[in-house]
């Protein structure tokens, strides 16, 4: 498994699923975040079409280019749901953020190459591999 820091430094392109444009929520922050460090940042979120100038698709199926990282703010229980348009998609990466983990519903990505991270926040390891040592 590679470091959080080759992870981070290996991506190009993120799925936020979950994404949200309330204020209050990490899901829009965090992807604005990102976009912020340069990263391609699409959402992913069933009514909106645009969150701080973020593209956002009804789903992954609809995304028509590659995603490396597919990063989640959705509840531990619904990751399930979303297994079969992630294995379709084929990131590289899927993380899970803090608080977010299902071991059963991801072993099958695991199985097909896909690397997991589970119950942690990508902006609190982005600054920790990345900004610390910048």
């Amino acid at each position: 498994m590679k470091s959080v820091k080759e992870i981070l430094s290996d991506t190009k392109t993120i799925a936020v699923i979950g994404i949200s444009d309330k204020p209050n929520r990490d899901s829009g922050s965090i992807a604005k975040f990102l976009l912020d460090k340069g990263y391609n940042v699409v959402g992913v979120h069933p009514t909106l079409k645009d969150v701080f100038g973020i593209k956002v698709y009804k789903s992954l199926d609809e995304i028509p280019h590659k995603i490396d990282l597919v990063n989640v703010f959705l509840a531990s229980e619904k990751i399930p749901e979303i297994i079969p348009s992630v294995e379709k998609l084929s990131p590289k990466y899927l993380w899970l953020q803090l608080g977010v983990r299902n071991d059963n519903a991801v072993k099958l990505l695991i199985e097909k190459g896909v690397e997991v991270i589970q119950d942690k926040c990508i902006a609190v390891e982005y600054r920790i591999s990345i900004s610390n040592r910048e």
